[in-house]
């Protein structure tokens, strides 16, 4: 009895830890898409951009964390349960992701980069009017880089976020897609231990939520 209420209490505290941390996620992202003006690189994928991302990510941590927290709190076969199959469905969708990414990384490669030089396109179209500063503009800045593969794609008029220093025309060699495969394909490791560390936490969370929907049921609490 006095393991599952360690149980019980470590679930309750685990899931608070990650219902806290889901709704800072929730609020960055509302905050980001409220305050950014920002076009997205993927002109193909308009929602797919930081603020969107981040918004869903957080609704999704909150989400299941409530349930987990709520359901070992109040020892409820429903919410635990519902925990359950949530879990189970986000490690089978993350797991899906990572075979697809795995099996057609080249087309998932092309399709980015294409769609990058549209957006960059776009974005060349909207500065020839007047100066605006965009997602590039941030990547640029943030990242280091330049471009797709290098600046010589900006054309005459290459953004200042480009420049290495402020009122200089030296810019970054480096393109920013160029540079973000290369930094993936150097942590692949690290992402891969990454994906198995949050696999085995979802894991433990599935075990432990059984667990006490088993005693529950022994018990006859029900559906209190």
């Amino acid at each position: 009895m006095s393991c599952l209420k360690c149980l019980k209490y470590t679930m309750c505290v685990v899931n608070f830890i990650f219902f806290v941390c889901g709704a800072t996620v929730f609020g960055l992202g509302i905050y980001l898409m409220t305050s950014s003006r920002f076009s997205s690189l993927l002109p193909t994928l308009q929602a797919v951009n930081i603020a969107n991302s981040l918004f869903i990510i957080g609704i999704i941590i909150t989400c299941v964390s409530f349930l987990g927290f709520l359901g070992a709190l109040k020892e409820n076969r429903c919410l635990l349960i519902s925990f359950f199959i949530l879990l189970f469905l986000l490690m089978l969708a993350e797991l899906a992701a990572a075979c697809l990414l795995l099996l057609y990384e080249n087309q998932i490669g092309a399709f980015i980069e294409k769609d990058l030089k549209d957006g960059l396109e776009k974005s060349k179209d909207s500065r020839s009017n007047k100066t605006v500063e965009d997602d590039w503009d941030q990547v640029q800045k943030t990242l280091h880089c330049c471009g797709i593969k290098n600046h010589t794609e900006w054309g005459p008029n290459v953004p200042k976020s480009c420049n290495i220093q402020i009122n200089e025309t030296v810019y970054w060699q480096e393109g920013c897609y160029t540079k973000l495969k290369n930094a993936f394909e150097g942590n692949l490791l690290n992402t891969g231990i990454g994906v198995i560390v949050v696999c085995v936490i979802e894991v433990l969370g599935m075990c432990f939520s059984m667990t006490l929907f088993c005693h529950i049921s022994r018990s006859g609490l029900g559906y209190k």
